[in-house]
């Protein structure tokens, strides 16, 4: 079952500005795909991670004319700007919280919108001071990224009431497309692979080094990918972001991304691909995975693929 998904400014998400020569040099270093592509005028999804390879935020990079534009949860742009400024070191960049400047919109419908949009996946295109990229391989979905007034002109920005509403559509639109997205309840807890980011084109193993590279690249050669993001419907209850879930075929893993349709909950989560068969198999002392009772949830499949 689908329904009509409103379109309008996510104001959960907030925006940091990269800004100067450096920008995109600085973002290689740090990020999980090869930034190179956002001087070719294409948007960029990536992981940054922490030194031991623990994705800290999942960011949808925008070569902006006034910068590089980092999209990630509110709540995540701190602490994410407190590390990155660590590095920063003689690089000619400015790091900047821009979240009020410039506002980010999740746009369901472009075609209806007059919007220039991309044709391509991961394209971009702007118009004044306005950005478009398209959302991966979704043509339906793009982000606008611009300035509040600009928006709002344009009917593009939606009403403060419907806000909730806006947010939970592209939530929902993003579990079924099995986009995965990191919040302060789930940061640093998983590799980037285990939120399917290696086939989401969100890693690049031929870019050279960057914060967390050793262990995705040997988690990726060595085949130890053991745990991966999942779609669920999951049954009525008291669900939230990062709480341990255990399955009736025992596997184990936690919820990453959630939005509630109709009386059940669609959901995405990551878990183990096979159930462990004892304790020590829980994840890196994850040991209240396997705690409380089984979950009847129904496995939906993702519009990509992996092998168990």
């Amino acid at each position: 079952m689908t329904t009509a998904l409103l379109s309008g400014r996510l104001a959960h998400l907030g925006v940091i500005r990269f800004a100067g020569p450096d920008a995109i040099t600085f973002l290689q270093g740090q990020v999980s795909n090869d930034t190179r592509r956002l001087a070719e005028g294409r948007s960029v999804f990536a992981a940054y991670s922490s030194p031991q390879g623990r994705v800290l935020a999942v960011l949808t990079l925008l070569p902006h004319s006034s910068g590089v534009l980092a999209v990630l949860p509110r709540e995540l742009i701190a602490p994410t700007m407190e590390r990155l400024r660590k590095f920063v070191l003689r690089a000619k960049v400015k790091l900047e919280d821009v979240s009020d400047e410039l506002w980010v919109v999740g746009q369901h419908a472009p075609a209806g919108a007059g919007l220039d949009v991309p044709a391509e996946s991961r394209g971009y295109v702007e118009r004044d001071g306005m950005g478009v990229a398209r959302v991966g391989q979704d043509a339906s979905r793009y982000w606008v990224a611009g300035a509040p007034q600009h928006l709002t002109d344009r009917g593009l920005a939606g009403g403060t009431a419907a806000a909730p509403q806006i947010e939970h559509d592209w939530r929902l639109a993003d579990i079924r497309a099995g986009l995965p997205q990191v919040y302060a309840a789930t940061s640093e807890l998983f590799v980037a692979q285990m939120l399917n980011l290696d086939l989401l084109d969100g890693i690049s193993f031929t870019k050279g080094c960057y914060t967390g590279q050793e262990i995705i690249a040997r988690t990726q050669h060595l085949g130890r990918i053991k745990r991966r993001m999942y779609r669920l419907t999951l049954p009525p209850g008291s669900w939230t972001l990062g709480q341990p879930l255990r399955l009736t075929d025992g596997r184990t893993g936690r919820l990453t991304e959630l939005a509630q349709f109709g009386e059940q909950f669609e959901a995405l989560a990551v878990l183990n691909m096979a159930a462990p068969t004892d304790a020590a198999a829980t994840d890196q002392g994850d040991t209240d995975l396997s705690s409380g009772a089984a979950v009847a949830a129904e496995e939906v499949l993702l519009p990509y693929s992996f092998t168990p």
